[in-house]
């Protein structure tokens, strides 16, 4: 389309008519002289609405847009318009049949093209001729776009409840932009291939996994660091820094991938305060913050790095950090209007401060039971031992929390409250081998007991007493024992 056309092809030839016969309108000939009126402007020159070439047009034309001008009363332009066909919108080149088959093949394969399904339709012409003839691709193309067959981003074939799920929706649901008001209200996180190999210090090319966290309302990069894997470790560190940079969200949008489903992962959400929304299966466009900054990584950063013959994991997170901080977050977002930094501060905000690198260190840990093993007072994580106080010998099972990739250390939890009760550490076998032990602690003040003990016990006491009163001789015949009168009467 022409940037000189203000409208539709329909308006604008109405503009032109208009243009023409307006005069007449305005300064209707006297009678008599209308002919010659018209001989006159059909002597003239005028731009053509599509071609945009000079054009004239007969006398008739122009009398008979003269005449439905005038006959139209309040409305001349609408008059003027190019009339709408009779049959537009029908589609009488395709027949039903056709129509039906076109509708199923794209059932099928929703992610082909338009030329890909107007190809494979003509084979099917060919093999059924009773259908009628082949629709061009135009027509093709026109009818399927009129009716919603759109191409659709290819999903793949995979008989998992998640992935119909994905269809389902994707299919019956619309899908609209989102955006949360408030600063650090929703925070989106998620891994992305590297485009180019880092060279390790093995000396093997490796590919790079850059770990992104967003957030929604701002969009600014809280944090961007490339990992060498993209496991739980490496998305818990990542966003540790995060949150010490930005202060804590109050919720997290990412991808089932397993580092996110990982114990220690919601464990540290959960303890931290976040509410974690994963996204529906294969269905990336829920995150489509991230996809947008993913391409940005791609056509900016990893672009002005094509001149560095040989990248390294350092070379890369530097330039990745300088690239975040003074351009990506410092550039007016064409949405927003500002600049990332500038709507982070401009609020309103509902984060929180975040904790000591400590307690975030503690936080994403996972909790499970461990059995305390009494003969030496000790417990296995991960497949090493650990000292427990004496003080906490009398618990039989333990609440620990640990991360597995770091075992140097192990936290005892209580069980009600998640307070840490004691640190252990792993068992030195070598130094326990001095032979010197510590008295053991008491676990509370024992009671004094007597030096023997004092007759019946206090039960049996009881149910004798309680026997006795019943009135009842005792329920056995004695042999070789005293009867309870004679016993009596001895001591008398």
């Amino acid at each position: 389309m022409s940037e000189k056309r203000r409208g539709s092809l329909h308006d604008d030839w109405a503009r032109l008519r208009f243009s023409i016969v307006g005069s007449l309108l305005a300064s209707p000939p006297p009678r008599g002289e209308l002919g010659i009126a018209l001989e006159s402007l059909s002597r003239r020159m005028w731009i053509h609405p599509e071609t945009e070439g000079p054009v004239q047009f007969a006398v008739p034309t122009i009398e008979r847009w003269f005449y439905e001008a005038r006959n139209a009363g309040d409305d001349p332009i609408k008059a003027l318009r190019k009339k709408v066909r009779k049959d537009a919108g029908g589609h009488p080149s395709l027949a039903l049949p056709l129509r039906a088959t076109l509708r199923d093949q794209y059932e099928v394969h929703r992610s082909w093209s338009y030329q890909l399904h107007a190809d494979n339709l003509a084979v099917v012409c060919e093999e059924q001729p009773e259908l009628g003839d082949c629709p061009s691709y135009t027509t093709v193309r026109r009818y399927m776009k009129s009716s919603g067959l759109f191409k659709q981003r290819r999903v793949p074939n995979i008989q998992t409840p998640g992935a119909q799920q994905a269809r389902d929706r994707l299919q019956n649901y619309e899908v609209r932009s989102y955006e949360v008001p408030y600063v650090h209200g929703l925070w989106h996180s998620d891994f992305h291939n590297g485009s180019r190999n880092v060279l390790t210090r093995e000396g093997e090319y490796a590919e790079p996994q850059l770990l992104g966290v967003l957030d929604d309302c701002s969009r600014v990069a809280c944090h961007a660091q490339w990992y060498l894997d993209e496991e739980a470790e490496s998305f818990d560190h990542g966003l540790s820094q995060a949150f010490q940079k930005r202060g804590l969200p109050r919720s997290i949008m990412t991808d089932g991938g397993s580092a996110m489903r990982a114990g220690e992962t919601q464990e540290g959400f959960f303890d931290l305060g976040i509410e974690h929304t994963p996204t529906l299966a294969y269905s990336p466009y829920q995150n489509g913050k991230q996809e947008v900054f993913w391409s940005q990584v791609e056509g900016r950063l990893m672009a002005m790095l094509e001149g560095v013959p040989v990248l390294t994991l350092a070379i890369l997170n530097e330039a990745t950090q300088a690239w975040v901080e003074l351009e990506y977050n410092r550039k007016i977002h064409s949405e927003l209007g500002m600049t990332p930094l500038a709507r982070m501060v401009a609020g309103p905000g509902v984060g929180r401060a975040c904790p000591s690198s400590d307690e975030l260190r503690r936080a994403f840990r996972v909790a499970k039971w461990r059995t305390q093993r009494r003969s030496d007072g000790t417990v296995s994580v991960a497949g090493v031992r650990f000292e427990v106080p004496s003080r906490l010998r009398h618990v039989e099972r333990l609440r620990v929390r640990y991360a597995r990739w770091d075992v140097s250390t192990v936290d005892v939890i209580d069980e009600s409250t998640r307070a840490v009760i004691a640190t252990l550490y792993p068992l030195d076998k070598a130094k326990n081998a001095d032979g010197q032990r510590r008295a053991l602690d008491r676990v509370e003040a024992p009671p004094a007991r007597p030096e023997k003990p004092a007759g019946m016990a206090p039960l049996l006491r009881k149910l004798v007493t309680d026997y006795r009163a019943t009135g009842l001789p005792p329920a056995y015949v004695p042999k070789h024992d005293i009867a309870l009168g004679d016993e009596k009467d001895d001591e008398e």
